[in-house]
């Protein structure tokens, strides 16, 4: 006759209907966690959008390259000897430009010394041609009367160059047609050769002229 069930008292065994009376936890339930966890991994991966521009900031931002350092060759003695005599060479030609005497001009010492000075006529009608009418005397003596019939040693015209070797201040007072008044008289030779006193009222002088000596 049966008994029923027998029960040995292990643990973990099974009813005769096939029923698990077991306490302890299966490994499928770690494998599922497992899985799930590296798949949100993955996605949360590929969510992951890289900045645009990154790679070209990150590139300029780079270091810079090293500068190349370029060896000088080296001097020799005489080449520095040579630069050091252009340089000296350099420098007192400088200082002689800056004391350098300036132009020299040769004149005649003495009574052969003279000053050039143009006639001036006050009438503008005599400023052109070379009439009679318009003719400048000049005196054979500065302190005579101008117009005497024996004091005229020659003629001049508007615009001539005469050459002054002296002049006095106290001879005969003239005036000419503008009213200008003057008692200085040049002593000058004109370009045919004639020596004669100029009254300074027939010149426009502004260059100095040694003063005649007396006697």
């Amino acid at each position: 006759m049966g008994v029923g069930p027998r029960y040995d008292g292990g643990a973990g065994g099974t009813g005769g209907d096939g029923r698990d009376f077991g306490g302890g936890r299966g490994s499928g339930a770690g494998d599922d966690a497992e899985a799930l966890l590296r798949a949100r991994l993955r996605l949360a991966d590929e969510q992951i959008e890289t900045p645009p521009g990154l790679w070209g900031r990150i590139r300029e931002s780079g270091p810079a390259p090293a500068a190349s350092v370029v060896a000088l060759p080296r001097r020799r003695p005489y080449t520095v000897a040579l630069v050091v005599a252009a340089a000296v060479a350099a420098v007192a030609l400088g200082v002689w430009w800056l004391v350098r005497p300036g132009p020299v001009s040769v004149q005649p010492a003495g009574p052969h010394r003279t000053v050039k000075i143009t006639v001036y006529n006050s009438e503008q009608a005599c400023r052109t041609g070379r009439s009679l009418e318009c003719a400048l005397r000049l005196a054979r003596d500065p302190r005579a009367p101008y117009a005497a019939r024996g004091n005229a040693a020659g003629r001049v015209w508007h615009g001539d160059g005469l050459a002054a070797r002296c002049v006095v201040t106290d001879g005969r007072m003239v005036r000419d047609e503008a009213g200008i008044t003057s008692t200085r008289w040049y002593l000058v030779t004109s370009g045919l050769g004639v020596q004669g006193w100029l009254p300074g009222v027939r010149t426009r002088n502004t260059r100095e002229v040694p003063e005649c000596a007396e006697g």
